[in-house]
């Protein structure tokens, strides 16, 4: 069965204050859709309230991956529902080593009663590093401990590909990266493109578009998508920026208060 996503009038809200006021999307297996947007317009905060952030609460609407809502379940439930998320700020785990974190994630993701052998895993991470153009030393280093922001991007592309996802949102993955880090991150991505898998990519910059082509664009203000697109919406915005947007919307404050 191919992949089924959509967020049918999604609310939510910090510390009181409403940041996302009615998100409608679909995303079906094979597509890639983009959200863009000014800062402080709610696409992070989209990202993590799906996720399941205990800072965001959502107050309204549904998230439903095949059928199921995640809104009822919590995060590990969604984890292994199929909703995988590439943060924007990856943490740092001292004394867990990539490697232990990697297997452990992905024999979580097996089931109950199913787990990977030691040989088969380390093979398989290895190709995977190998296509990232990661050092395999990386394996054996604490987890996103003194890596830079691009080698931290390439961890979450690698988990991604390991952990084989239903739906996959990437927040902001290019943001710190060089030209070669997004070439190769861009190529991870492309890489896991299937029926069986949908994209949420959250950007500000068409350069990962370049890499990544979408099949639709999202403009997101005020908490809302205001508009949507085609790759050439893009093109547009990054050419133009959102003014156009703004006054043929009639949109006077765009933000929301969050990213």
């Amino acid at each position: 069965m191919a992949t089924h996503f959509v967020i049918d009038g999604l609310k939510a809200a910090i510390d009181g204050k409403e940041i996302l006021k009615g998100i409608n999307l679909e995303i079906k297996g094979g597509e890639i859709h983009a959200i863009m947007g000014p800062n402080g317009t709610g696409k992070s905060t989209l990202a993590s309230a799906l996720m399941g952030h205990p800072k965001y609460e959502v107050t309204e609407g549904k998230a439903l991956l095949n059928g199921e809502d995640l809104l009822e379940m919590s995060v590990d439930e969604r984890a292994l529902a199929g909703l995988f998320l590439a943060m924007q700020y990856p943490s740092e785990i001292p004394g867990v080593t990539n490697s232990d974190f990697l297997r452990s994630a992905l024999n979580a993701r097996l089931g109950e009663g199913n787990e990977i052998s030691l040989i088969k895993f380390i093979r398989k991470m290895e190709g995977k590093m190998k296509e990232l153009e990661m050092n395999p030393e990386f394996a054996h280093r604490y987890l996103n401990e003194g890596f830079s922001g691009g080698e931290k991007k390439r961890n979450e592309i690698l988990q991604m590909m390991l952990l084989d996802p239903s739906i996959v949102i990437l927040d902001e993955i290019d943001s710190g990266l060089d030209i070669d880090a997004l070439r190769i991150v861009s190529q991870g991505v492309n890489a896991m493109r299937s029926e069986d898998r949908g994209f949420l990519i959250i950007t500000h910059y068409q350069r990962l578009l370049n890499y990544i082509t979408p099949d639709f664009v999202h403009v997101m203000m005020q908490g809302r998508i205001v508009k949507s697109g085609g790759p050439e919406l893009a093109e547009r915005l990054e050419n133009e920026g959102y003014d156009w947007v703004k006054e043929e919307l009639g949109i006077v404050d765009e933000t929301v208060g969050q990213a």
